[in-house]
């Protein structure tokens, strides 16, 4: 028997966090076709209280997808596409001065929502890209020195496109490091593709999700309640040493020019009991933390210019890392 084998218990099959989940996988179901993985860290994300970052080239239903999550989780969802020129004011709001009352008063923008979709926001400048930062971190914005709450379910759910692509802007390394996972959607398989045709294929454009048959299939209690019931899962002292010695392991690496924060640490511990969760086990295992290791840590290290040059990925010294850092048993 393993160490973690003496922890084991029977599955939680009254789960808050199983009910959930499996609600909003079969809602997505209706209009989603393939993305599992996708819709994996979605959950992963909202359950840790995390921002999530998804980049693919432009029809891999980036968008679709963020949609279908936020009709059926219950939170009021907020979108913005982000071009050239929009200013922070057109995200934040702003203080209008109303003459018959001789008073200012605050026009709120959309970021005041529970799940804000930032869609391609890597098209617009890092200074609008920067007003996110306050928000995404303290789940608050200040306009003209004053504060403002966002609430306890705020989320980002960001899209990009590649940023090899025109008009595009690289996302500041501190914005970055607030999103708990950047996801690369791949192509979907053939079989896949065929049933997306036949699904979508009668019309242009996107439906509304609502029109897909998608509901809400969570409130903000069932939520509250799948969180706490997260936070209750054990991380032992050598599966804490294990996300440690990883993040670590990144700024020991010579092909990182720099390596991951020491909030990149506390974010993959917070996320790998979600992914527990999602098991139904109300302990952490190495396994956990593996399964969530690149997308938590491959937009946080920054690859030196020589393995840039050799034509080294992230994603490549990233799981070269994962497999030299000694798991507990």
């Amino acid at each position: 028997m393993t160490d973690f084998e003496e922890l084991s218990g029977a599955p939680a099959a009254d789960s808050p966090v199983l009910k959930l989940a499996s609600d909003v996988r079969g809602e997505i179901a209706k209009a989603i076709i393939g993305q599992d993985d996708t819709v994996q860290l979605m959950l992963v994300a909202l359950l840790s209280r995390g921002h999530v970052l998804l980049e693919g080239v432009p029809g891999t239903a980036k968008t679709f997808l963020a949609q279908c999550f936020a009709a059926s989780v219950g939170l009021q969802y907020g979108r913005i596409q982000f071009t050239p020129d929009l200013l922070p004011g057109d995200l934040l709001g702003t203080n209008i001065y109303d003459f018959k009352t001789s008073k200012f008063s605050l026009v709120k923008g959309p970021i005041f929502t529970d799940l804000l979709l930032a869609d391609e926001i890597n098209r617009t400048p890092p200074k609008t890209q920067a007003a996110l930062l306050e928000a995404m971190q303290e789940r608050q914005i200040s306009i003209d020195g004053k504060p403002f709450d966002l609430g306890e379910h705020f989320m980002v759910i960001a899209t990009q496109n590649p940023i090899e692509q025109q008009g595009t802007y690289p996302l500041p390394e501190a914005q970055l490091d607030r999103f708990l996972f950047k996801h690369v959607l791949s192509y979907p398989s053939r079989d896949e593709e065929i049933a997306i045709v036949k699904r979508h294929g009668a019309r242009m454009g996107t439906a509304d999700p609502k029109a897909l048959g998608i509901r809400s299939v969570a409130t903000k209690k069932a939520l509250s309640a799948a969180r706490a019931h997260v936070e209750g899962v054990r991380l032992t002292d050598d599966v804490t040493h294990y996300i440690v010695d990883l993040v670590r392991g990144t700024r020991n690496n010579p092909l990182f020019e720099t390596g991951t924060s020491p909030r990149a640490a506390a974010m993959i511990a917070a996320a790998a009991r979600a992914v527990a969760a999602l098991d139904g086990r109300d302990y952490v295992i190495p396994d956990d933390v593996k399964a969530i290791a690149l997308p938590g840590l491959r937009h946080r290290a920054v690859l030196s210019p020589a393995a840039e040059i050799e034509g080294r990925t992230s994603d490549e010294v990233l799981r070269q890392i994962v497999e030299q850092t000694a798991a507990p048993r």
